[in-house]
Formats: C-alpha cells, sequence, structure tokens
C-alpha cells in the first residue's frame, strides 16, 4: 500500500466549500457516475462516513 499526493489549481466559478464536498466528502459516489470504470470498490473500514471515518478506496484499472 502506498500514499499517493496530487496537487492541481483549478479557476471555477464554484463556491469552494461545494468543491471540497463534491470531490472529497461525495467523491467515491460521484466520480463513478462522470468516469466510468475509475473506481472499482469503496468500503468503508471504520465510521459511518462522516469526520474521522476511514474508507478504502479501491481503483479501476488504467
Amino acid at each position: 500500500m502506498g500514499v499517493f499526493t496530487y496537487e492541481m489549481e483549478v479557476t471555477t466559478k464554484i463556491p469552494p466549500a461545494k468543491m471540497f464536498k463534491a470531490f472529497v466528502l461525495d467523491g467515491d459516489k460521484l466520480i463513478p457516475k462522470t468516469v466510468p470504470g475509475a473506481i472499482k470498490n469503496v468500503e468503508l473500514i471504520e465510521g459511518d462516513g462522516k469526520p474521522g471515518s476511514i474508507k478504502k478506496i479501491t481503483f479501476g484499472e488504467g
């Protein structure tokens, strides 16, 4: 298992709080709908999905 860091700056008219919610909090639900095959599986390891929870995300091939 490894740790990946990715940083990108994007200019948008969407408020930062809404972007954070979409990509970070709801990303495991949003990304499979917009990019099919990007996420293979999401497993909740610990918690109930609220802050402090741990999710295991398995990405698709490619």
